[in-house]
């Protein structure tokens, strides 16, 4: 096959690449230019895209003796990643701008741009693997659970994963992609991670938000209604958080008092205790299946609503209104804005992206 490898910079995606090429496959590397600050260098495990990332993608592409590209998706960035991000919290929702990066730029603007370029499919170092059925492609769980990356992959389709490869999904630990790595010459070997939000390397997403947005001075109120405190702006607060607050009334108990919703209309934060996060019912209007789509209008599965959450068992009730969740127990501090990932044992079902939320605690109790 000709494939097209997507080189982050890091050690899985050269690593994913060199396997590519050892499996016979016609490779070519390349690296997205996901910022326009062109200045930009990583420091430690903070950030990715960066001009540090591009250099160590070139010298593992040169020493697995590939061609070699960088191609500039910045302006698609941020159109969709960035300037999504934004307006989700603008509209009080809690985005996953990794989900979106993988929806619209790896496989979509890149896939796209690849199979026009006569490429078979796209190869990727993220953990996960597919199984060929009588039904097509299937998107399961990696054998590394600590590392398994399917949650984010979720919002892939059926023809998307027809065009996809993942070789470091039968992999058992991230230490053996490291030795590999090493035993290949690849300087990336021992490389850090990354983490955080790529675009906001220094980990201070509010700052970022109120330079992008400004402040408004605000208030915040507990569940009946009283003013506890005041804010600057309630894009800079999401459900579940609860450092931060600065509250000016302590709780009745003296507990510690989270955020349970945020009303950008009337720019206000409710908070209230921790058992109030407690949720009951999740549902959502946009959704899409990995593969094909279940045949039952309801059935059981697992629900997974962050990349390194429990799976939770429940049942699943899907229309053609989208698709609501009823987990056995309530999940914890679910936003909407969040990605919900369905699974059938390994295998991903499918995704929504949560709309409303049910409180299993009534707001008198």
């Amino acid at each position: 096959m000709r494939i097209l490898a997507a080189m982050s910079g890091g050690v899985d995606s050269a690593v994913a690449a060199a396997r590519a090429v050892e499996a016979g496959h016609e490779v070519v590397g390349v690296h997205l230019a996901l910022s326009r600050a062109g200045e930009t260098l990583r420091t430690g495990s903070r950030g990715c895209c960066t001009i540090e990332d591009a250099m160590d993608a070139r010298r593992a592409a040169d020493r697995l003796g590939i061609p070699f590209y960088v191609w500039d998706f910045s302006e698609r960035f941020r159109d969709d990643v960035i300037d999504d991000f934004i307006n989700e919290y603008q509209a009080g929702r809690t985005p996953n701008p990794c989900m979106r990066c993988n929806e619209k730029i790896k496989f979509a603007a890149l896939l796209e741009r690849a199979l026009e370029l006569g490429f078979d499919a796209v190869c990727t170092g993220h953990y996960a693997t597919l199984v060929s059925t009588d039904e097509g492609l299937e998107l399961h769980r990696a054998s590394d659970n600590a590392k398994d990356q399917s949650y984010v992959l979720g919002v892939l389709t059926a023809e998307q994963l027809a065009h996809t490869y993942f070789p470091l999904g039968s992999t058992p630990s991230k230490a053996l992609v490291r030795a590999e790595a090493a035993e290949r010459g690849l300087s990336v070997a021992q490389k850090p991670d990354s983490h955080d939000i790529c675009f906001i390397p220094d980990g201070d997403t509010r700052g970022w938000l109120a330079e992008k947005v400004g402040t408004a001075t605000g208030e915040i109120v507990d569940r009946s209604g009283a003013v506890v405190g005041s804010h600057e702006g309630a894009h800079g607060y999401t459900v579940g958080q609860r450092r931060g607050l600065h509250l000016g009334v302590p709780a009745p108990d003296g507990k510690p008092r989270f955020v349970l919703e945020v009303r950008p209309v009337s720019n206000t934060v409710v908070v209230g205790p921790k058992e109030a996060l407690a949720i009951a019912e999740i549902s959502g209007e946009r959704f899409s299946w990995a593969g094909a789509a279940p045949t039952e209008s309801e059935f059981s599965c697992h629900v997974q609503i962050r990349a390194h959450a429990e799976p939770e068992p429940a049942v699943a009730f899907v229309s053609d209104a989208g698709v609501r969740v009823v987990p056995e127990r309530p999940l914890n501090g679910v936003a909407p804005g969040q990605t919900a990932v369905l699974y059938v044992g390994t295998r991903v079902l499918g995704q929504f992206t949560i709309d409303t939320t049910v409180s299993a605690v009534p707001v008198g109790a």
